[in-house]
């Protein structure tokens, strides 16, 4: 997931960085309402539909758990842990570095250049390199919170 796809997201639901979640879900339940599958007799056009319905629902969520009210709710638990915890392991998968902490709490930074990943391998220390370099630079969301509610 890089930066692009997320500018994508909030084309494809016509919102701003600082949607807030109200918006976010009027603006997703419009969208919703105007495709419905249900409503569309069309074999074809039901079929596309049911695509389209599926991108909505994926940016919806996706925006939701990267929007400034999400982000203002793990904050302090994000601080705390960027800050104090070392790193337990990272990987980097299609420009997202997943970072797990020996504090149990994991998240994914989104739009994270490979030679920054690189970098982050090569460090001597990964969480000093984390800390001056990532973790207050690249969107992220709770990995944490996103297993738990699955």
């Amino acid at each position: 997931m890089n930066s692009k796809k997320i500018s994508e997201y909030r084309k494809l639901l016509d919102v701003t960085k600082t949607a807030t979640l109200k918006e976010l879900k009027t603006i997703y339940r419009n969208s919703m309402k105007d495709i419905h599958p249900d409503t569309i007799a069309d074999a074809d056009e039901r079929h596309a539909a049911e695509e389209r319905s599926k991108e909505i629902i994926e940016a919806y969520h996706f925006l939701v758990s990267i929007a400034p009210e999400t982000q203002e709710k793990v904050k302090e638990e994000y601080v705390k842990t960027t800050t104090t915890s070392g790193i337990l392991d990272f990987y980097f998968e299609n420009g997202v570095l997943y970072i797990n902490f020996l504090d149990g709490n994991s998240f994914e930074y989104f739009g994270v250049p490979k030679v920054t990943y690189i970098k982050l391998v090569n460090a001597e220390s990964p969480a000093r390199f984390a800390r001056r370099h990532i973790y207050n630079e690249f969107v992220y969301r709770s990995a944490s919170k996103l297993v738990a509610a699955e």
